[in-house]
């Protein structure tokens, strides 16, 4: 009787498809001395902090109460909070159609074939990297009483116009939203270059012969193409809007009275001024969900728009 023998070379087994993925797969264990520091650095500590917003924990005295939701239903019946809240979307809104449009616009104008155009690219998007705190403090002595505005306005002749732009509760919201978009139409207007950069110009020649005009080329080409330049612009704008606070805290402090607080104002002011940190981080929490919920809602109505243009 005889059999058949399949005669491996030496060194070598048979192995079954579990080896071979197991083989293939990418090795875990590397990312776990990253996960370690991730989660020493900022899960626990984001977790301890949470914890803290159902406390009444005053930041120095180690001895605190549990008080459950109770720094939450206060904040639903506090005025200041409500009205930051109200401040934060306003601006977060604002600077978000203002900075974009602006930039779109910015961005269509120096992707033309003007001779300047680098010189302009680079000049519009110097204010993007200096340093917010630095351009806030710049524009405070700006638009100050005595300010560099005040001063133009009146040698012009338009003496009249004169006015206390960051004193004034009915300015000081938008001075600030002036200043955001100053300093961050010129990043916006990167985002969108590159965009449209990326259209061939042969498409634009095809639409041109074809008798279509610039609106038109716009809406039925431009706008299409440009859909992950716009969400990307849109998610960065709508989260640091909502998350602004050196510009409002340089510029205005939260004033005159409490007319420009935001919920990242009033977080730091309930933290270090008053002492309030349990209340502080509750509206931290606040300030978190608010971001996570807008931000995801965002991202999916603009993901589907963008798969349903291209």
């Amino acid at each position: 009787m005889t059999a058949d023998l399949k005669i491996r070379p030496p060194g070598r087994t048979a192995s079954t498809p579990r080896t071979s993925r197991r083989r293939n797969a990418p090795p875990w264990w590397f990312v776990v001395p990253a996960l370690l520091v991730f989660a020493f650095v900022v899960l626990i500590p984001s977790a301890r902090g949470v914890y803290y917003a159902f406390t009444d924990w005053d930041g120095l005295d180690p001895d605190f109460a549990f008080i459950g939701l109770d720094n939450f239903a206060t904040m639903a019946s506090d005025a200041d909070a409500l009205q930051a809240v109200w401040h934060t979307l306003l601006i977060a809104v604002a600077i978000t159609v203002i900075q974009n449009g602006l930039g779109l616009l910015l961005a269509l104008g120096v992707n033309s074939l003007i001779k300047t155009r680098n010189v302009l690219r680079v000049l519009l998007f110097a204010p993007a990297v200096v340093t917010p705190i630095v351009t806030a403090y710049l524009w405070r002595n700006l638009l100050g009483p005595d300010g560099a505005v005040n001063s133009l306005l009146g040698a012009v002749g338009l003496g009249s116009w004169r006015q206390d732009w960051l004193g004034d509760p009915q300015l000081a919201l938008w001075m600030i939203v002036l200043v955001v978009v100053w300093q961050f139409a010129g990043y916006s207007m990167v985002i969108f270059l590159a965009g449209l950069q990326s259209i061939p110009r042969e498409i634009y020649e095809a639409a041109a012969i074809d008798g279509s005009g610039p609106v038109r080329r716009f809406w039925s080409i431009v706008r299409p193409l440009l859909a992950p330049a716009i969400t990307i612009n849109l998610m960065l704008s709508i989260i640091g809007g909502i998350k602004l606070f050196d510009q409002v805290y340089a510029l205005t402090g939260g004033g005159p009275g409490h007319a420009t607080d935001t919920i990242s104002t009033l977080i730091y002011k309930d933290a270090f001024t008053l002492g309030e940190f349990g209340y502080s981080i509750a509206l931290a929490v606040v300030l978190t969900v608010i971001v996570a919920v807008i931000s995801a809602g965002q991202y999916s109505v603009l993901s589907r728009n963008e798969r349903a243009a291209s």
